[in-house]
């Protein structure tokens, strides 16, 4: 034996937690299964599905392309070797593994295709919150291609073409003549370096081509266009008669590439996966979906959806990261005993539990009120509630991801802090989604818009978040308290306002919806007023081993 060479218990990594792998995503998650159970029937084909993506999506195999999808950056290549631009972007196979799962899934604009009077929505709401928690880099280009269809609606035919394209269950990537493809990608172009959020400040300038009905030529650039290997991209441009939508695919009918030149990929704080990228347009050719001048009301719905997604995913990440959590303290040790059954870790566990579930029952509310409002028999109440619901949890949940991202990886202490635990690619992911479709302030102020000038919808949301009155004198009050508040709001005091919203709906949920245990806590903390300004800060007398446990079945 050489000199300082170990053997024994000290090569042996005691005290350490298994690697939460090898498990099932969906059915070791109650509160989803609850859910679908409740909206599907336990032996419908959609848990069953679900079952199936929870199991690869808790593989050592799905973990490792994610995680290699992040370690193997996308390579922008912009021209070939004889100098002809070719603006393209090499990604790692595992992003190519990830995207077959999620096509293939349906992730993307399938729904659209199916039968308007099932579920669509909602079961795809389900199958993001469950593949979502591999990697959420891939999910920017499936988000936006479900998110194109009912933009393209307002031009049938171009709706016609290219929605069976987009809700193909076939991911085929490269650029190549669309109508020779199985299926296609979509993306979105909006912000501009001089405006980001105020869009109508844009400055890219759309020209129509003569004797060409609808074909225009842009010239300008985008600040900000992810996942720029999609076939077809809705962008903003100011035409002849004001900002205008367009449709841009990457080769063009006659199989030529368009002009879609990539200046850079951005060197973001998230996910590295996902290219997102600068473009420039240069006599670029493209169509326009809908009319002059009605730019923002026609990529409007784009923007309501990819808003679900944004929950949704916040949703997923604080899934993932809780349940790296709770594995880790159940199988780690501290002063003699679990870090789980330490009372304060519990504490702290509870609180991140309910932040989730709550987030969880959040998402797939509004997907269900998605399938209400643009189902076969579209109803106007859930239109109504899905207006201010999406931009009320838009602005809330996304908030709650970086926090809670935060204290889950506390919650691993050392181990958590380091890239191998995964922990850190959560934390750096968390903030993404309550930037995108809006920041914070764009989606607080877009609420008071909206009851301000939408007829209908704070009933709609009264009506909504009302159905749990008279379960909970807490929860009662905090009701009355939000109706007497809705005089006094303005811009100034737009997000207290809109996060009393977000926590009534979400009280309103858990008493319909959650174990009493859990309903509970959550009303005694987040509208009881007795609550910290941390996680962990639950009042006493509460069973929070109950929720605890419910949080991870393995």
């Amino acid at each position: 034996m050489s000199e300082g060479t170990l053997t024994g218990p000290a090569d042996e990594p005691l005290n350490q937690a298994r690697p939460l792998a090898g498990y099932n995503a969906y059915g070791a998650d109650p509160a989803l299964v609850g859910a679908v159970t409740r909206l599907f029937g336990e032996n419908s084909a959609t848990h069953g599905e679900l079952l199936g993506l929870g199991a690869l999506a808790g593989s050592f195999q799905a973990r490792e392309w994610g995680r290699l999808a992040e370690a193997h950056h996308p390579v922008l290549v912009t021209h070939d070797r004889y100098g002809r631009r070719v603006d393209e972007v090499e990604f790692h196979p595992a992003w190519h593994e990830l995207m077959t799962v999620a096509v293939g899934h349906g992730l993307g604009a399938a729904p659209w295709q199916e039968d308007p009077a099932s579920p669509r929505h909602t079961a795809r709401a389900a199958k993001m919150l469950v593949w979502g928690q591999t990697d959420g880099g891939h999910l920017c280009p499936v988000s936006m291609t479900y998110a194109a269809v009912p933009a393209l609606q307002a031009d049938p035919g171009l709706a016609a073409l290219w929605t069976p394209r987009l809700a193909s269950k076939t991911y085929d990537f490269g650029l190549r003549d669309p109508a020779a493809k199985a299926g296609c990608l979509a993306g979105m172009g909006m912000t501009e370096k001089q405006g980001g959020s105020d869009v109508r400040a844009n400055t890219t300038a759309a020209t129509p081509v003569p004797g060409a009905d609808g074909e225009y030529t842009l010239v300008g650039h985008k600040w900000f266009t992810s996942a720029p290997m999609c076939d077809v991209f809705l962008v903003l441009a100011q035409a002849p008669g004001g900002l205008t939508c367009f449709l841009i695919p990457r080769v063009l009918p006659d199989g030529t590439r368009n002009s879609f030149r990539l200046q850079r990929l951005k060197d973001k704080l998230g996910n590295r996966a996902n290219a997102s990228s600068e473009v420039e347009f240069h006599h670029t050719r493209a169509w326009r979906v809908g009319d002059e001048g009605r730019g923002v009301a026609t990529i409007i719905e784009m923007v309501a959806m990819t808003r679900l997604d944004c929950v949704t995913g916040s949703a997923s990440l604080m899934r993932a990261a809780l349940a790296e959590a709770v594995n880790h303290t159940r199988s780690r040790k501290a002063f003699g005993k679990l870090l789980a059954d330490q009372p304060l870790m519990r504490t702290v566990l509870a609180d991140l539990a309910l932040e989730s579930e709550a987030a969880t029952l959040t998402a797939l509310h509004l997907a269900s009120a998605t399938d209400a409002a643009t189902g076969a028999a579209a109803d106007e109440q859930s239109r109504r509630f899905r207006r201010i619901g999406l931009a009320v949890a838009k602005y809330w949940v996304t908030k709650r991801c970086a926090p809670f991202a935060a204290e889950a990886l506390e919650c691993l202490g050392g181990n958590g802090y380091v890239e191998e635990s995964g922990m850190p690619r959560l934390y750096r992911e968390a903030p993404l989604n309550s930037i995108w479709e809006g920041s914070g302030n764009v989606n607080a102020l877009d609420v008071l818009r909206a009851l301000a000038k939408e007829a209908g919808v704070w009933d709609a949301f009264l009506a909504e978040v009302g159905a749990a009155r008279g379960a909970d004198a807490r929860f009662d009050a905090a009701f009355k308290e939000l109706q007497d508040e809705l005089g006094t709001v303005d811009e100034a005091g737009a997000r207290r306002f809109v996060e009393r919203m977000a926590l009534v709906l979400q009280g309103s949920l858990m008493l319909r919806f959650a174990p009493a245990p859990v309903a509970d806590a959550f009303v005694a903390s987040r509208l009881g007023g007795d609550w910290g300004r941390t996680f962990g800060t639950l009042p006493r007398g509460l069973e929070v081993g109950a929720i605890v446990d419910r949080a991870l079945a393995l």
